[in-house]
């Protein structure tokens, strides 16, 4: 091959494996033969059927079309024994990189029907072809020829949501600083000032003030287009619980979608080493673990949407609406809440100013970037302020722990206590809390005081990682389920009887494992009353939830 193509270099077979004739010969007979021509394309920019192709002869060229600053760049070229696809043939996002025959030859296409009957019924095959998807998009992810460039400022907030959004994708893009040189000449090239900002670059049109929503609407990935569809299950929040809940409800034929108001992981993909969760005795951050959940999810034929925030929840007749904060509604048989909880922020002056633009909810790669060789503080006292810590000082960077007990043991787990103490880029503020922000366009310091001492002291701080005191994201249901005072849902057996009212009288049945006071809607995971706030549990309870579901609604052919 080309020596222009380093991933098949470093990823070798995992990403471009040399099929045998009797599973290429399997390959054939899920698809539609075509014989092809030098030149012709096999499926263009924003089309939004993307079939599978298998090679029998030719080669393919899948391509990065001419844009502003840029000549057309082949990515990678196909030969016979191979197929051309990767993740979004899972995802249902738009092409966004285009496949044009280099050769003459002859293809199979495997529509998307049929590659998901494939996907069911050959193991092996299936295998082979989720091992490729997911090694082709690391490759995209650290190659050069990214199809999605960001434009913005370092300190914006809304540019560090569509940075995150992406991150949460794992769609492969390139972030510029508009303050470099490269950005402005990338903004002179694209015809674009400061109020365009940010802007996303798109093969074939920009996106200027892009968003979350207006970005995956433009990748094909918005819930718009299953608005009609009959539904049997919801799943609200793509955390574990509810990826969960999305793995084993698909797996189970149940017709299932979830919906998730930033992008799948939820708190658990903020976490940058979990390691007591069962079958990974060396770790794995929470992006991967959540990442490799949604691969799954997606397997077995979940449909995934983010941005989409549900607003409200209805039981009707025999159905549950579900509204979305764009105006959409979705009918479906149950629902599942998984909407978890979410960290708290602080009473302090300028601290929405500062949200995304210094302060942040989360430890990844992408906010050690923004803070990369200058000072940042951790704010809180459990795990995951201590997991954070850690990952932030094994980049270098020097680390102030700040929590008001006096303390550190008395909520974290030895094991981080220990690695934490005897770190000497991290410092530990006991009996300590953040007084004030202080900084220009984003967070540069912050004040802090200590209750036992009184005194008040400054600390440069590029930025303030926030892992406090976790609040149930249930106030878009408006009190429609039962919940404790705080907020986390009632389910089973929490439910107090004058919560049941006459719809439980007529179903003349007790509400089931975690089902809510609302029949057909259950919840798992952090959002619910007694549970335990820990990964494992909530993918089990995600699990559980779905059991119920089955005998409240009913599959056909399935044991329950």
């Amino acid at each position: 091959m080309p020596s222009r193509q380093p991933g098949r270099r470093i990823w070798g077979d995992r990403a471009y494996p040399r099929l045998e004739k009797d599973q290429l010969a399997r390959l054939f007979e899920f698809g539609v033969p075509q014989n092809i021509t030098a030149g012709q394309f096999i499926y263009r920019l924003g089309d939004e059927k993307y079939d599978l192709v298998v090679i029998e002869e030719g080669q393919l060229e899948i391509i990065r079309e001419a844009g502003p600053g840029y000549s057309e760049e082949v990515i990678v070229t196909f030969g016979p024994g191979e197929f051309v696809g990767e993740l979004s043939i899972l995802t249902g996002q738009f092409v966004y990189l285009p496949a044009r025959a280099a050769t003459d030859g002859r293809i199979y296409r495997i529509p998307p029907d049929r590659f998901r009957f494939l996907m069911e019924t050959e193991t092996a095959l299936s295998d082979i072809l989720l091992t490729a998807f997911r090694a082709r998009r690391e490759i995209l992810m650290e190659s050069a020829s990214r199809t999605i460039e960001v434009i913005g400022s370092a300190s914006s907030a809304e540019c560090m949501a569509l940075r995150s959004y992406l991150e949460h994708m794992a769609l492969p893009y390139r972030w510029m600083d508009d303050a470099t040189a490269d950005g402005s000449l990338l903004m002179r090239l694209a015809s674009l000032s400061a109020g365009d900002l940010p802007t996303v670059l798109l093969p074939g049109r920009s996106l200027r003030n892009a968003t979350p929503g207006s970005l995956a609407t433009n990748l094909g990935l918005s819930h718009e287009r299953i608005k009609d569809e009959e539904i049997d299950l919801a799943v609200i929040g793509g955390g574990p619980a509810g990826l969960g809940a999305a793995v084993y409800g698909s797996s189970e034929g149940l017709g299932t979608v979830l919906f998730d108001a930033v992008g799948p992981g939820g708190q658990a993909a903020a976490s940058s080493r979990i390691e007591n969760y069962l079958g990974f005795p060396n770790g794995i951050s929470g992006a991967e673990l959540t990442r490799l959940a949604a691969v799954q999810a997606l397997k077995f034929g979940s449909r995934l949407y983010s941005p989409s925030r549900a607003v409200s929840l209805q039981s009707l007749a025999d159905r549950i609406k579900i509204s979305l904060s764009d105006g959409t509604d979705i009918f479906v048989r149950a629902a599942i809440i998984a909407t978890g909880a979410r960290y708290q922020s602080l009473p302090i002056a300028r601290w929405k100013q500062f949200e995304g633009a210094g302060i942040y909810y989360a430890a990844t790669d992408l906010e050690v970037r923004s803070c990369a060789g200058r000072p940042v503080a951790v704010l809180g006292g459990a795990n995951s302020a201590g997991q954070a810590a850690l990952f932030l000082a094994s980049k270098s960077i020097a680390v102030n722990i700040i929590l008001r007990r006096d303390n550190i043991e008395a909520r974290m787990s030895s094991y981080l206590v220990r690695r934490l103490l005897a770190d000497p880029r991290v410092s530990v503020h006991t009996s300590s809390e953040v007084t004030a922000l202080e900084g220009e366009g984003s967070l540069e310091a912050i004040r802090i005081r200590n209750s036992a001492t009184g005194v008040e002291s400054l600390l440069r701080c590029s930025g303030l990682f926030c892992f406090i005191g976790a609040t149930p994201a249930t106030d878009w249901l408006n009190d429609a389920c039962a919940a404790d005072k705080d907020g986390f849902i009632y389910t089973d057996v929490h439910i107090a009887d004058e919560y049941l009212g006459p719809s439980w009288q007529e179903l003349q049945r007790a509400p089931l494992p975690f089902e809510t006071s609302i029949p057909r809607v259950f919840a798992a995971g952090d959002v619910r009353h007694g549970s335990i706030k820990r990964v494992a549990a909530a993918v089990g309870e995600g699990a559980s939830a779905v059991s119920s579901v089955h005998r409240v609604i009913g599959v056909p052919g399935v044991p329950f």
